[in-house]
Parts: structure tokens; C-alpha cells; sequence
């Protein structure tokens, strides 16, 4: 008889526990009514539109970026390629804070320069917002596909007649669609699950509704449109299993000379976009600290913050270790580890809908920290479950097998051998979790107790009431963690091409 992995079992109970909100939504949904009327066919096609035009906007944006950054030779470029990622580490609904304030009669714009905008707001609004803040993917992942593919291909292109332009469109484009497709899809994945964007912006889909729902008490309500919105999502998230970046044999890097119109007009892009999606909203927030102050605001927040975001950290960690190892061992530990990355996959305010109604029932866990770790945990941990894996796989076999026959037991094998080697893989894994969970909203709101304020709720209590310039602190202290959150992110793509290049 074989004997299974030690991990098997925490790795099931883990797997089952990530499966359960799903299963807890389904049994809430039991009796609701299922209407299709003009209100829900707003709310899908709101859902559905953001989703298209984010995804266009994130396309046309990113891909010339990628382009140019990957190809042409543009000074400083390093430094452009972080500007341009930046957003990726920053939460789209600090944008939306931002331009709600900064756009429109009495905003920000026209109270310091008196020319008058429109308002960003409804379906447009949102857009532009959700693009600004989700292009990254598209960029990074298109800039992944361009760089492995060989030069030569172009030059014997051109040696056939076809002129740059039209090598660019028929020969490197179609070779990098899949890397551009798998950016749209995360895109797409990001736009259906975020809550505080189309809310702060007045635009009614599914996570709006849901969570005005649930403040009507229409729990089996809620539960339904999850339900629905989880259907898309796994539609989104099946088409992106789908997709096989192309990796080619590494050659000659392609590069592009500009000419002056086009190296103005690729400037001007960046330009215009690093202005938009990080120096406009850090410039509000400044504007809002120098008027206000710290009115208003107490160290607690960014205290509770800090703890529920620790304990979620180390919770996350603990919890992926098992995971990490039986995903190693064969085929029953790589099924458990993909039924935790569906927590991924859940937006957050399905998640806290799931999770509150599991507090409802058991009195013991209703508005406890606990319940809201465990949600942070559950969302978070294929985060956690990636960095351990990859540090884990790199643990050979040898080394533990050396240690075994010299008489060392499983666990002194794992504390003086495994642990120091994967300690790096285990410290980044719990650096992501605490910044991801730091910037946490809609599961937030829905699932901290009564009086524990975090950074992103207080924000969105002063947006609430109205009073904006209440939010400085809040919102620079979420920009600084994203800013952690992106030199961890650089960090990691560095030292994954260094390991790749030794």
C-alpha cells in the first residue's frame, strides 16, 4: 500500500475551507426570487460595459507602452517602466476618490485654477478610472511575451518587402497575443470584482448592489447576484486557463529606431498617463493634508490595520505551507492547491457576503477579528501559496534525504534543513498577504466588529459623509503601502530573472 504525503490532509481541510463560501452562497440563495427585469438587465449590462471598455482602454493604453518601453531605445528606461507599473500596485478606488474630488463643479481642479470640468462620474467616469489602474496588466504581461521573441524574425520580414510598421502588425503583434490576451483577462477579472470604484462613481453593478443589498437585509438577495457575478468571474477565470503565453528560443532583441514625432508622441502617452494615475491623486491628497490637516483621523486606524493585516500575514503563511508541499507531491496536492486559488477569484464583497452569513449562524465568529482574518486569509492565500511553492521546489532532495539517513526525524529535518532554505520564499509570501491585506475594502466593510475602523474603511466613511479633505492620511498612508507593495513586486521580478539568466 502507498503512503500518501503527510500534507494531504491539512491540504484537503484547507482546499474544502476555500470551497466553502462558494457552497455557503449557494445554500443562501435557496428561495430567493430569480427576476430578470429592467432593473437586472441594468445591472448586468453596467457590469458588462465597464468590463468591455476597461478591457479596450487597458489594451490601447498598455500595448503601445509595451512596445516602446521593450523595444525602443528611450533614456532612462528603467525608470519609465516603474513609473508605468506603478499603477498596478495602487488600488483603483484611491484613484476614484481622487478624481470624484478633483473633477466637476467645486472640485479641486477649479477651486485652485477656476477652470471648469465635467464631473468623472457614471459608466465614462469608471472607465477611465479602472483603466488607469488596470493597464499594468496588460503592459507587463505584453512586455513578457516581446521580449522572447527574436529579432530575426523581423529582419527577415523586412529582407521580404514588408516595411516596419507592417512587420510590427503582422509578425510581432500576433506572436505576443496570447501575452496581450492573458493581461485583458486579468483586467477583465479585476473590473468585475472591484466594489469601491463604480460605487464612489455611481455606477450601479453587481458589487454596488450587492452591498446595497445587504444594508437592506436582502441577504438571499446579495447571495443570487454573487452568485450571478461569480458566474462571470469563472467565466473570465476559464478563458485565462486557456490561454499559453508563447515562449520562444531567446535571440537577438529587437530594437526600434524613433523618429522624433513618435518618440514625442510616446512621451507624451507616458506622460500623460504617469500624471494621471499617480501624480493627480498623490497632488489631491497633499491638497487635502495641507488644508485639513489630521482632522478627524487616529493612530488606531493604521494600528488596525497593521494587526488584522499581521495576523492574516501569518495565518496565510501557516496555512500555505501544507498546501505548498502536497502541491509538490502529486497530482490530489496540485488539485487542492487550484481550489485555493479560487479565493482569488472571488471578489471581495462575495466573499464578505459568504463569510457574514456564516457569522449569522454562529454567533461566536459574528463581527469578530477572527471572521475578518479568515476572510483576508481565504482571498489572499494563493498569494502566500506561490511565493512558498516556488521556494519549496527549489529545496532539492537530496539534502533531505542526506539529513534523513543520518538519523534526523521529519520535523528536525524541516527546522534545520527546509526552513532556513525556503525562510526567503516564506518572508515574501507574508510581506504580500499583509500589504494586500492592508489595502482590503469591501470585505472590510462588511466583516470588521462594530468600532474597528482600518485605514480603507475610514476612507470610506469620510467619503460618506462628505467630508473628503477629512481622507489625506488615510490615503497617503494606502499610497506609501502600495508603494511597498510595488518595490516588493520589481524586487521579485528581478531576482526571478536572475535566477532565470544563472
Amino acid at each position: 500500500m502507498t503512503r500518501q504525503p503527510w500534507s494531504y490532509v491539512p491540504a484537503a481541510l484547507i482546499a474544502a475551507a476555500a470551497l466553502a463560501p462558494v457552497l455557503v452562497l449557494v445554500y443562501m440563495s435557496i428561495g430567493a426570487d430569480l427576476l430578470f427585469d429592467g432593473r437586472t438587465f441594468e445591472i448586468v449590462l453596467n457590469t458588462v460595459l465597464l468590463a468591455v471598455l476597461t478591457v479596450t482602454g487597458a489594451v490601447l493604453i498598455g500595448v503601445p507602452l509595451a512596445v516602446v518601453t521593450t523595444y525602443a531605445d528611450l533614456p532612462f528606461r528603467r525608470v519609465w517602466v516603474a513609473l508605468l507599473a506603478a499603477p498596478l500596485a495602487i488600488p483603483s478606488y484611491l484613484g476614484a476618490f481622487a478624481f470624484f474630488a478633483a473633477f466637476g463643479p467645486g472640485g479641486e481642479i477649479e477651486t485652485l485654477t477656476g477652470i471648469a470640468t465635467p464631473r468623472a462620474e457614471g459608466l465614462i467616469g469608471a472607465s477611465l478610472v479602472m483603466t488607469l489602474y488596470t493597464y499594468p496588466f496588460v503592459l507587463v504581461s505584453t512586455r513578457a511575451a516581446l521580449q522572447s521573441l527574436d529579432a530575426n524574425v523581423v529582419d527577415a520580414a523586412r529582407t521580404l518587402g514588408l516595411t516596419l510598421p507592417a512587420a510590427m502588425f503582422r509578425i510581432v503583434l500576433p506572436r505576443a497575443a496570447n501575452g496581450i490576451a492573458a493581461g485583458a483577462l486579468l483586467v477583465a477579472l479585476y473590473t468585475l470584482s472591484d466594489f469601491a470604484t463604480p460605487a464612489i462613481m455611481h455606477l450601479d453593478t453587481f458589487t454596488r448592489m450587492i452591498y446595497v443589498d445587504y444594508h437592506a437585509f436582502g441577504l438571499d438577495s446579495a447571495a443570487l447576484m454573487s452568485l450571478q457575478l461569480l458566474a462571470l468571474v469563472v467565466i473570465v477565470l476559464f478563458f485565462e486557463s486557456r490561454i499559453r503565453v508563447r515562449r520562444e528560443r531567446p535571440g537577438r532583441v529587437l530594437q526600434l529606431p524613433l523618429s522624433r514625432a513618435v518618440n514625442s508622441t510616446a512621451f507624451a502617452l507616458a506622460g500623460v498617463v504617469v500624471l494621471a494615475a499617480i501624480v493627480l491623486p498623490v497632488a489631491v491628497f497633499g491638497a487635502w493634508l495641507v488644508r485639513e490637516g489630521v482632522v478627524g483621523f487616529e493612530p488606531r486606524y493604521a494600528l488596525n490595520s497593521a494587526y488584522a493585516a499581521l495576523l492574516a500575514a501569518l495565518g496565510a503563511v501557516i496555512v500555505a505551507l501544507p498546501v505548498a508541499y502536497a502541491a509538490s507531491a502529486g497530482w490530489f496536492g496540485r488539485l487542492c492547491e487550484r481550489i485555493t486559488y479560487l479565493g482569488f477569484g472571488i471578489p471581495g464583497i462575495v466573499m464578505g457576503t459568504a463569510l457574514l452569513y456564516l457569522g449569522l449562524r454562529l454567533p461566536l465568529l459574528y463581527q469578530t477579528l477572527a471572521l475578518l482574518v479568515l476572510a483576508y486569509i481565504l482571498r489572499f492565500l494563493p498569494l502566500a501559496v506561490g511565493a512558498v511553492r516556488s521556494s519549496t521546489e527549489r529545496v532539492e532532495n537530496n539534502l533531505v534525504g542526506a539529513a534523513r539517513s543520518l538519523g534526523a526525524t521529519p520535523g528536525e529535518v524541516f527546522r534545520r534543513v527546509s526552513l532556513p532554505l525556503i525562510l526567503p520564499g516564506i518572508v515574501a509570501a507574508a510581506a504580500l498577504v499583509f500589504l494586500e491585506a492592508m489595502r482590503e475594502l469591501p470585505a472590510t466593510l462588511l466583516l470588521r466588529p462594530t468600532g474597528f475602523d482600518t485605514l480603507a474603511t475610514y476612507l470610506w466613511r469620510v467619503y460618506e459623509a462628505g467630508h473628503l479633505g477629512r481622507g489625506a492620511v488615510p490615503a497617503l498612508a494606502l499610497v506609501l503601502v502600495s508603494g511597498v507593495a510595488l518595490v516588493l513586486m520589481l524586487s521579485g521580478e528581478a531576482r526571478r530573472r536572475r535566477l532565470t539568466a544563472g
